[in-house]
């Protein structure tokens, strides 16, 4: 089922009005066929006058010219057909262009009737009949039946040509319709394409409202929506600022009790109880950060957020070089120059700052980041050439609390927060080998936006 209003609009109008011209049809025809019939009683009723004008009773026998007024009377291959019946119902006159006709009726004679009706021969053909009966030279006059006859077939082209041309005008007259109701429902709906416009640049964070230029009967939705987004954004404003007080005002604690271990580290009889006092708030402070991170990197529920992937990588390979310029790692990118991913810029940057952090750690010198765009979404890789995971190790080392190098303290809260990130943002995240030989990230991202050609390291 297609998703366009406007093309529901339409599609459900062109039904509407294809129903409407089918019934149409048979009526017109109807009221053609009706018509016809009017005029070809006029035109029976008239021949059947001049029959009777040119009646006449001599001693009491009808008596009949030998050419009639009307020339189709008297030739035989005429499709007019002049009868006169008497009151016993025996044809007492008929006109040349009966003579080849094998026609048998019979009229109903009750005294100053009128009949127009359709009968067939013996050879299936039909006829508009035209009866009246009048009474010649008074009421004590000679009682006959007039009778004017023509075979429906004369009419017939002229109903299958009426049918043709009002089949042919009513379907373009409805192609016409629909022409012009698309047009005018593409004009009466680019009020909610402006507003759907304005909507994206919303997400795109190039314009901060939706304006007031809508019709009326937008303006109850457009005035929601803006409640929403103010209010959405004034709700992270102070979340944020919330948290942001949160961490100070832990820091100053966590402080004081960073210098009382150091006071207690100096009295031999205290340096058991420092170590596990400086453990436990170096935990606190890790678990800290982890909570700030995942609560702060959530994404926006209106605003659609995209971040270029290559230039954080590449500042981030930067920075992370000077850390580990021991190991001389040679950091690879493989992905287009302009690929731009469907996640908040600081998300990216926390979530690949993890990934990678762990990768200039256990790697040996080489590190590759790459992605791709798939049906549906984004799939970003690192990988490493240390010494890897094994396999049965995978799914503990990307659960929550665990490192992949044991040899270091901590607790494992960047590979934590990268998954609260990606899962934030509907996706996932798994480690598998890499061809470089040691640990490979996949993170899946839904999304529609594509990468920009470019040229690949």
């Amino acid at each position: 089922m297609t998703r366009s209003l406007r093309s529901r609009l339409v599609v459900s109008a062109a039904g509407f009005a294809a129903l409407f011209v089918l019934a149409l049809v048979p009526a017109l025809e109807r009221v053609f066929d009706q018509t016809l019939e009017q005029v070809v009683q006029q035109r029976l009723a008239a021949d059947a006058s001049t029959l009777i004008g040119a009646a006449s009773v001599v001693d009491g026998q009808l008596v009949m010219p030998e050419q009639m007024p009307d020339e189709e009377f008297n030739l035989p291959e005429a499709k007019l057909l002049g009868y006169v019946y008497d009151a016993e119902g025996r044809v007492i006159w008929h006109s040349r262009s009966t003579t080849d006709e094998e026609l048998h009726y019979l009229p109903f004679y009750a005294g100053n009737r009128i009949d127009f009706l359709r009968i067939r021969d013996r050879h299936g053909n039909e006829y508009y009949v035209y009866d009246v009966e009048v009474r010649l030279s008074g009421e004590q006059g000679l009682p006959l039946s007039f009778v004017t006859m023509l075979p429906t077939s004369e009419f017939g082209g002229l109903q299958q040509d009426f049918s043709q041309r009002l089949r042919l005008w009513l379907g373009g007259g409805l192609l016409v319709l629909l022409g012009m109701l698309w047009l005018a429902l593409t004009w009466s709906l680019g009020s909610l394409r402006g507003v759907r416009r304005e909507l994206q640049e919303i997400e795109s964070g190039g314009r901060e409202h939706l304006s007031d230029q809508h019709p009326r009967e937008l303006s109850r939705l457009t005035q929601s929506l803006n409640r929403l987004i103010d209010s959405e954004r004034l709700q992270r404003t102070r979340y944020r600022d919330s948290l942001a007080d949160l961490a100070h005002s832990l820091k100053t604690p966590l402080a004081v009790l960073q210098t009382v271990v150091e006071n207690l580290r100096a009295q031999p009889a205290g340096r058991e109880q420092a170590r596990i006092l400086r453990d436990q708030i170096e935990r606190m402070s890790q678990q800290i950060d982890y909570q700030l991170q995942r609560a702060s990197l959530r994404r926006s529920g209106l605003v659609r957020h995209s971040a270029a992937l290559r230039p954080l990588a590449g500042k981030l390979g930067e920075a992370l070089g000077k850390v580990y310029r021991d190991k001389d790692v040679k950091l690879q990118l493989d992905m287009p120059e302009n690929t731009r991913l469907p996640i908040e810029e600081g998300a990216l940057l926390e979530l690949l700052g993890n990934l990678l952090e762990n990768a200039y750690r256990l790697c040996l010198s080489r590190i590759r980041v790459s992605a791709r765009t798939l049906p549906g979404g984004w799939e970003i890789w690192v990988e490493d050439d240390g010494p890897g995971v094994p396999e049965d190790q995978r799914e503990r080392v990307i659960g929550r609390g665990e490192r992949l190098d044991a040899s270091h303290p901590g607790q494992g809260i960047g590979l934590a927060v990268v998954r609260d990130i990606i899962e934030s943002y509907g996706g996932s995240l798994s480690l598998d080998a890499s061809p470089l030989g040691g640990a490979a990230f996949r993170v899946w991202l839904p999304g529609d936006a594509r990468p920009a050609k470019g040229r690949a390291l």
